[in-house]
C-alpha cells in the first residue's frame, strides 16, 4: 500500500510505521518535524501543520490513511478535504468517547456530546473525539474507528503504565491499590499498530473497543514482579484511604480508577475487535520489553504520572500505623 500516516514519531503513530515497514508497504508520513526527525530516514516525509498548514498533503492520493492524531473536528475535516483520493482510512479515536463508564461499554453505547461549543480538545477529548468520528464517517463511510483504552509499550510518553514496572523494579514495599481482584485493562500500541495495518490491507470497516482481555490488578502487578525479578512487596491499601490520602486516581496512581462513574472503563469485552483480527502478545512481553526501554535510558525522564515516592512512603506509613 501507499499509507500516510498522520503523526508517525511519538508513539502509536511510531508503531504503525514500523509494522507497516515490515509488512513491505510505502510510508509517508505527515507531521511538523518536531518530535525525532531522524527517524524513518527512508520514508517520504511531508512537513506541516493540521492547523492551517496542510500544504503538503494538497491532492496526495494514498490506498490508506492512518490519522493518530486528529482531536478537533474541524482540523479533522480540514486534513481529509485536503487529501486527493483515500482508498481507506483509519481514525484512532478512543474509549474516552462513551457517554457512560459507570459499566462496562459496547460498541453501540451511547457516546459523549458537547455541551458548549469548544475546541479544547484536553477539556473535552471524549466529546471532540466522538464528533471527530463522525466527521470521519461522513467523508469515509467504511473506515475502520478504534477506540483504544491505555495504550502501553515502549515509547508510551505519558508513564501512565511504565510506572508500574519501573516501581516494582524498583524493590521494596509497593503500594497497591486495593482490591487485588479488580480489573486491569492494556493494549499494547505494537499489537494495535499491527491490528491498523492489516486493517488497511484488508480494507477492514466499522468500530471496535481496541483493548486486550482483562486481567486482575494483582495478576498485572505480579507479572511487573515476576518479569522485573524483583523482591518488591506489594502493599494492598484501601481505595477510600488512598482518597483520603490526597492520592490521585488514574494519573497519580495509575490504572487505579476509584470513582463509580470510571467502575467499567477496564472491564471492557474486546471480542468484536478479535474477532476482526486483533492479536496481542503475552503480557509478560510487554512489561520485559517496557523495562528494557527504561533501562536503555530511552523513557522521559519525568511524566505527569505516578506517585511520588516520598509521598508513597507518606501514605504507608500511615496505612500501617493504623493497623
Amino acid at each position: 500500500m501507499r499509507l500516510l500516516v498522520l503523526g508517525g514519531t511519538q508513539f502509536l503513530g511510531r508503531h504503525t510505521v514500523d509494522a507497516a515497514l515490515a509488512r513491505g508497504h510505502d510510508v509517508t508520513t505527515f507531521n511538523r518535524g518536531r518530535t525525532r526527525p531522524e527517524l524513518f530516514p527512508d520514508v517520504e516525509k511531508l512537513h506541516g501543520d493540521r492547523e492551517g498548514d496542510l500544504g503538503a498533503l494538497a491532492g496526495r492520493s494514498f490506498d490508506a490513511v492512518v490519522d493518530t492524531s486528529g482531536y478537533v473536528p474541524r482540523v479533522v475535516r480540514e486534513t481529509t478535504d485536503a487529501l486527493g483520493d483515500v482508498g481507506h482510512y483509519t481514525f484512532v479515536s478512543s474509549i474516552s468517547v462513551y457517554a457512560d463508564l459507570s459499566t462496562a461499554p459496547t460498541e453501540s453505547s451511547a457516546v459523549r456530546e458537547l455541551e458548549e461549543p469548544t475546541e479544547d480538545w484536553r477539556e473535552a477529548y471524549g466529546e471532540l473525539k466522538a464528533d471527530c468520528e463522525d466527521v470521519i464517517r461522513e467523508r469515509f463511510p467504511d473506515a475502520f474507528v478504534v477506540r483504544p483504552g491505555l495504550i502501553v509499550g515502549p515509547w508510551d510518553p505519558t508513564g501512565r503504565f511504565t510506572y508500574w514496572p519501573a516501581r516494582i523494579a524498583a524493590g521494596g514495599r509497593v503500594l497497591a491499590p486495593a482490591p487485588p481482584d479488580a480489573d486491569a485493562q492494556v493494549i499494547d500500541a505494537r499489537d494495535l499498530a499491527g491490528w491498523i495495518v492489516r486493517g488497511g490491507e484488508g480494507g477492514l470497516a466499522g468500530t471496535y473497543n481496541a483493548v486486550d482481555r482483562p486481567v486482575t490488578r494483582a495478576t498485572l502487578l505480579e507479572t511487573c514482579r515476576r518479569v522485573a525479578r524483583s523482591d518488591a512487596e506489594l502493599a494492598w491499601v484501601d481505595g477510600e484511604f488512598l482518597l483520603a490520602q490526597d492520592v490521585g486516581e488514574w494519573m497519580e496512581l495509575p490504572l487505579w480508577l476509584a470513582s463509580p462513574e470510571y467502575a467499567g472503563m477496564l472491564s471492557v469485552d474486546p471480542s468484536p475487535a478479535f474477532d476482526a483480527g486483533l492479536e496481542t502478545r503475552p503480557l509478560e512481553e510487554t512489561v520485559h520489553d517496557t523495562l528494557a526501554w527504561v533501562e536503555r535510558g530511552e523513557a522521559p525522564a519525568e511524566t505527569d504520572a505516578g506517585l511520588e515516592r516520598a509521598k508513597e512512603q507518606r501514605v504507608l506509613d500511615a496505612w500501617f500505623s493504623k493497623e
